[in-house]
């Protein structure tokens, strides 16, 4: 995997150089990337690499403060104080969830604990022993079960189905604490994936979600996952999710952008010719997401994964300036696909960033020029 990134990074970096040998009677001044006179990142104001935060998509102060309380002290009350304080339906609830139940995973990964060590997460241990009829503490359990089991164990195996069995008791649990809650089952999404439910369940599985949240992008993305030609649909039925929901957004919705995550889930295994990213395909649905953030609130947390999504497709087809609007928005972040496949996202997200502001300068763009 490692080399075929750096093949792709390679490869994009000789895009940017040929845009430039293409355009090098261009404006007075401009300079090929990688000369010392081009332009840096930093110059745009971008955080360094080393800055980057990998845990979330874009910024949840509320979140990265409770996040940071949590850790420091192991008291795990500020948690559930935010979650009884977050809407049921609202992305921010689903999204903190997670936030809270990876923590946990990747402090137990980081301190598994032994015979004079603590385990880590025993934090949300101690919230499951001490308020076993919070919901919040329900959903994160459950979640945390399954992030455990994509974490440590292989589909199909019995290590697996016993842990996503165990988180399936968790999410009936949180359930019955939250009706309404809309959480517990786009958890059970993901173990509906992992267990492979016959279609007929899953779609079971989702009129419950639709019931509670009809235009939940958290929801949807978990969904066509299940749909996918990799999991339990195919390439067809995952499109047809995607443009079906799209269809059905109302006016501010960003499932309108579901079909660029449709196309991203079947792209080729090895495909690095720009001309794809061009077709007609990919270009409508880069349409439809760039679409869908311009009308989004601009507090709607979904936002952020799906700039992240565009950045991707718009430096793969050489689109430099919409790119650089797209990094504006999201940069100091980096907690989203396509950059938490790689086993760095950080590093991963700057190469696009670093081959985005290349191309937006090879084409004349400059800090000065870039909308604020």
């Amino acid at each position: 995997m490692a080399i075929l990134w750096l093949l792709t990074a390679l490869v994009l970096m000789s895009f940017v150089l040929l845009a430039v040998m293409r355009r090098r009677r261009g404006p007075v001044g401009q300079v090929p990337p990688g000369h010392p006179d081009a332009a840096d990142p930093a110059d745009y104001g971008f955080v360094r690499e080393e800055e980057l935060d990998v845990r979330m998509p874009g910024p949840d102060q509320d979140l990265m403060d409770v996040l940071e309380l949590v850790q420091r002290t192991h008291d795990y009350r500020a948690a559930a104080q935010l979650l009884a304080g977050t809407e049921a339906g609202d992305e921010h609830r689903w999204q903190r969830v997670q936030a809270f139940a990876g923590a946990a995973a990747l402090e137990l990964q980081q301190r598994p604990g032994g015979v004079h060590e603590t385990p880590g997460g025993q934090w949300l241990r101690v919230w499951r022993a001490e308020q076993p009829k919070d919901a919040g503490g329900a959903a994160v359990h459950a979640e945390f079960l399954v992030q455990q089991a994509w974490r440590t164990s292989t589909p199909g195996t019995d290590d697996f189905r016993i842990i996503m069995e165990e988180a399936r008791e968790t999410c009936a649990q949180a359930a019955l604490l939250a009706p309404g809650d809309p959480v517990p089952y786009i958890i059970e999404l993901s173990i509906a994936r992992g267990l492979a439910y016959p279609q007929a369940e899953f779609e079971q599985l989702w009129l419950k979600v639709l019931d509670r949240a009809p235009h939940h992008m958290g929801a949807h993305l978990a969904a066509l996952h299940y749909w996918c030609e990799k999991w339990h649909g195919s390439r067809e039925q995952a499109y047809s999710f995607a443009e079906a929901a799209a269809a059905r957004a109302p006016q501010g919705s960003l499932l309108a952008a579901l079909p660029l995550f449709a196309v991203f889930e079947h792209l080729p295994e090895v495909n690095l010719v720009s001309g794809f990213y061009r077709s007609a395909v990919v270009t409508k649905a880069m349409h439809g997401a760039l679409h869908a953030v311009h009308a989004a609130r601009p507090d709607d947390p979904t936002v952020a994964h799906v700039r992240h999504l565009l950045i991707f497709f718009l430096v793969r087809a050489e689109r430099w300036a919409e790119a650089m609007d797209q990094l504006i928005h999201v940069d100091g972040h980096v907690g989203a696909l396509p950059w938490t496949l790689s086993a760095d996202p950080a590093a991963q997200f700057a190469v696009y960033r670093a081959l985005a502001v290349a191309g937006y300068e090879a084409n004349g763009g400059s800090p000065a020029s870039l909308p604020g």
